[in-house]
């Protein structure tokens, strides 16, 4: 039980621990030592519950006595003589107890006085284990020696759920979204907030240099002089007539001053006169009038 957040550990499935001489110890995961120790009866611990807002504790013992207590002061709201083999608050502040084969329902009137609410006792020879209330529905389970039964209590569920607390419908991509939102709040602020000297200011972008003719034109000779010092295989039966040599010498030529060319016409804003104007695709000769045709 985490200190004065006691109803959390319900939840959090974490349990303070209770000793046969009527202590009760309460826990934080970094401590080593517990943060408190009390006597609350005078036999050893039969049931401990904890409310929902994390201020009421309700506990058994053995000398036949149920009481409440105050987290906020520890101390002793209220005793009742009964016994309890099992305790559970619900959402509503109703209190559920066992004892044998009986089960009984205690209502907060008022001022933290609980009173008997409802009562439901078992088939004769069912002792009851455990009682525990369903979340957002007036259900109460009963586990017992014979298997597991159920009961309607009204009023003890909550009925309007909060979907930022706990959503009984939440789906899959709300849940994921709920575990990233809690990651994020265990950051420290300064590990994701933004810079202040970045936000509302532009971003300069690089302006591209552009070459100048000479630079263009030696960059078509290099390309050119290597195209040039490829060899080209000799092959056999007439396949390497000077004829078709140079014809693939030219070929070459051409395929690398290509690339060149094309990146000079757009650096220089001059589309291609094959292109349309309004269309990236290049038409054939035959089909230009065509589509000038159509423009005018």
């Amino acid at each position: 039980m985490y200190g004065r957040d006691a109803g959390k550990s319900l939840q959090c499935r974490h349990w303070p621990w209770t000793h046969a001489g009527g202590e009760l110890t309460m826990w934080k995961p970094t401590s080593v030592k517990p943060l408190v120790t009390m006597l609350c009866h005078e036999g050893p611990l039969t049931a401990v519950a904890f409310d929902r807002g994390g201020h009421l504790m309700a506990t058994a013992g053995g000398d036949q006595k149920i009481k409440i207590w105050d987290l906020r002061k520890f101390e002793v709201v209220h005793s009742y003589t009964a016994r309890a083999q099992s305790l559970d608050f619900s959402q509503k502040g109703l209190l559920a107890s066992s004892n044998g084969s009986l089960v009984e329902i205690y209502r907060d009137c008022g001022g933290q006085d609980y009173k008997i609410y409802m009562k439901h006792r078992m088939v004769k020879g069912y002792q009851v284990g455990k009682v525990l209330f369903r979340p957002y529905e007036d259900i109460c389970g009963i586990g017992h020696s014979m298997g597991f039964s159920s009961m309607l209590v009204p009023g003890s569920g909550e009925p309007n759920f909060d979907t930022f607390v706990d959503n009984p419908m939440e789906t899959g991509k709300q849940r994921r979204e709920k575990e990233v939102r809690s990651l994020l709040d265990k950051l420290q602020p300064e590990t994701i907030m933004l810079d202040p000297n970045v936000i509302a200011t532009v971003r300069q972008l690089k302006k591209k240099e552009k070459k100048t003719k000479k630079e263009i034109k030696d960059e078509i000779e290099g390309a050119v002089e290597a195209a040039k010092n490829i060899r080209v295989k000799k092959k056999t039966k007439g396949r390497s007539k000077p004829s078709r040599r140079a014809k693939k010498e030219e070929d070459e030529v051409l395929r690398a001053k290509r690339p060149l060319l094309d990146q000079h016409k757009e650096g220089s804003g001059h589309p291609d006169k094959k292109q349309r104007i309004g269309d990236e695709t290049e038409l054939p000769k035959a089909l230009q009038r065509f589509a000038k045709n159509r423009q005018s």
